[in-house]
């Protein structure tokens, strides 16, 4: 063996000594670290878990209506002589909108009532003279049949004076017009929209297995994005008789009350219908509960003796979750009444880890949350 081969194997021997060095080293350090930390307490928020009531509901997403809600329109066309309202008015069922200029319309209806006056006192004196038998049956028939046609063309032309004059068909909200004197429309033109605001439809759709827990006059609770935090109580007035063969849904109508007419027809709105009998729930933050592909978890806070000394240790168990609420959970299996639940900080526990709890910030546990501006 040569002088340098035996200056390589004692290089090679020198180089894998210090990996295996290392190495050795590197899990005496990894042990020690785990062994130092292997009872360091992981600071959790926790919570009692307790029964709380819950009202079983329905929820749903639905669209506003107007109990009342039309496009005010001409039936006949003619120019625009008068605009009795202003934009965003309130009005009264009756009341004048828009009177259209009916001149030529009411002097034919003077020259009609004229024909109409005239035929019948020929009818009349007709009368007398076949009393006499001065005129035969045919002829007061003749004329009898020429009064009706006079006064039914000058109702006919009464009716057309009449349409000169739009009128509101019911009391509600005027929306924007932009009809103005002098204008000419045509029949069919929309003139105003006019909206009864008080109260206000609600129609949505819920399941088909949802049907029997519905019934009229039930209670129904409505919330909209453009007023957070305000709630609008109300009652189903009518339920689809059929259900919708390609959604499997029944469409549903609610009546909300609306005096102040803060809800407007068209508005998205989440609806919420008490359904069934108040129950009591073990009730958890949803934060508190790990959903997994083989089951939702939770852990445990358990009281163990060390040494003389007391500490916590989480357990994970198995539980079962029932409905949600807000910000809760309802917990059907796996927890019991009293039993301290992780609420936070569960994503960094084991089964037997030690734990402190410190529930200087805990997470929201609010069956109603309402949106807060910071």
């Amino acid at each position: 063996m040569t002088k340098r081969m035996i200056i390589m194997l004692a290089s090679l021997g020198v180089l894998f000594g210090g990996i295996f060095g290392f190495q050795t080293f590197k899990a005496k350090m990894i042990k020690k670290y785990m062994g130092a930390n292997r009872f360091q307490a992981m600071t959790i928020t926790a919570m009692k878990a307790d029964l709380q009531p819950w009202q079983p509901a329905l929820k749903s997403i639905g669209t506003l209506r107007a109990a009342k809600g039309v496009d005010v329109s001409s039936e006949i066309a003619g120019q625009v002589r008068i605009v009795a309202v202003k934009s965003g008015q309130d009005v009264k069922k009756g009341d004048l909108l828009v009177q259209l200029n009916a001149d030529p319309d009411v002097a034919l209806l003077h020259s009609l009532q004229a024909s109409a006056d005239l035929a019948d006192s020929v009818y009349q004196r007709d009368k007398q003279q076949f009393s006499a038998q001065a005129i035969s049956q045919a002829q007061l028939d003749v004329d009898a049949a020429d009064l009706k046609a006079k006064r039914a063309q000058a109702e006919e032309q009464r009716a057309v004076v009449a349409k000169k004059t739009i009128s509101a068909p019911f009391s509600g909200h005027l929306g924007i017009s932009t009809i103005q004197p002098g204008q000419y429309i045509n029949a069919g033109d929309k003139i105003v929209t006019l909206q009864d605001l008080d109260p206000v439809y609600v129609d949505f759709s819920l399941p088909e297995r949802d049907v029997a827990r519905l019934k009229k006059g039930q209670k129904v609770i409505v919330t909209s994005d453009s007023f957070a935090g305000s709630r609008y109580e109300g009652r189903i007035s009518t339920i689809d008789p059929k259900v919708d063969a390609a959604t499997r849904n029944v469409q549903v109508e609610a009546l909300i009350p609306n005096p102040r007419h803060q809800l407007l027809p068209g508005m998205y709105a989440s609806v919420e219908i008490d359904a069934g009998v108040t129950e009591n729930y073990i009730t958890l933050p949803q934060t508190a509960v790990s959903f997994n592909p083989y089951g939702a978890t939770a852990f445990i806070v358990d009281e163990q003796e060390k040494d003389g000394k007391k500490m916590l240790v989480a357990r994970q168990s198995f539980i079962k979750t029932g409905p949600t609420r807000g910000d809760q959970v309802a917990i059907l299996s796996g927890i019991r009444q009293g039993e301290m639940v992780v609420t936070s900080g569960q994503l960094k526990l084991r089964n037997g880890a030690s734990v402190k709890i410190d529930n200087r910030i805990s997470p929201s546990n609010d069956p109603a949350p309402k949106p807060v501006d910071e």
